[in-house]
């Protein structure tokens, strides 16, 4: 769907503001105590999935305070659409990733489809663990193929954007988390 400047600007508009900007930096605050109770002595490497976990982990990054290795990957099922279709792989880990300790982070665990694929891809590329860190996980009632290992905030089963989750293309830049009316 291709929309205009005024038609996201109603979005956002009509939209529930289901989580504020002060909600989701306490959730990031404990998001990084957790992360660093875990892998603090561990030299994770850290992996973002592009695009939507850019906003989220360019915050959760600066409370990491260890040391810890930094690279990207990029898949994806949305593609500016409010649906996921088939898996897109777009750029691997350019890090060695066999006998690490890999820290996924991602904007949100809805189906669990992608979370899961990334797993079984760096384990089948010789990670030793992959742990998983997202911001939101959406209460869908799925049984869903992974579970995060650490989840900043539980939203409605709503298509819920902000924080670097889009809608329709727009609106990752928000710093609070909302819901569309209609979805």
């Amino acid at each position: 769907m291709v929309m205009t400047p005024l038609e996201a600007q109603h979005l956002l508009d009509t939209a529930e503001c289901i989580a504020s900007a002060d909600t989701v930096q306490a959730a990031i605050d404990r998001l990084a105590l957790a992360i660093a109770d875990q892998l603090g002595g561990a030299f994770p490497l850290v992996l973002p999935v592009m695009g939507g976990a850019v906003v989220f982990a360019g915050q959760l990054l600066p409370r990491l305070a260890f040391p810890l290795e930094f690279d990207y990957l990029h898949v994806t099922r949305y593609r500016g659409e409010l649906r996921g279709g088939e898996m897109e792989w777009k750029v691997l880990p350019g890090k060695k990733v066999a006998g690490r300790e890999v820290l996924v982070v991602d904007d949100i665990l809805d189906e669990g489809e992608t979370l899961a694929a990334i797993r079984d891809k760096l384990m089948e590329m010789g990670a030793a663990r992959v742990w998983s860190v997202v911001l939101t996980n959406k209460l869908n009632g799925l049984d869903k193929p992974v579970q995060a290992d650490f989840v900043g905030l539980d939203v409605p089963n709503r298509y819920v954007f902000g924080c670097g989750m889009d809608a329709y293309g727009f609106w990752r830049n928000l710093p609070a988390i909302y819901a569309l009316k209609d979805h």
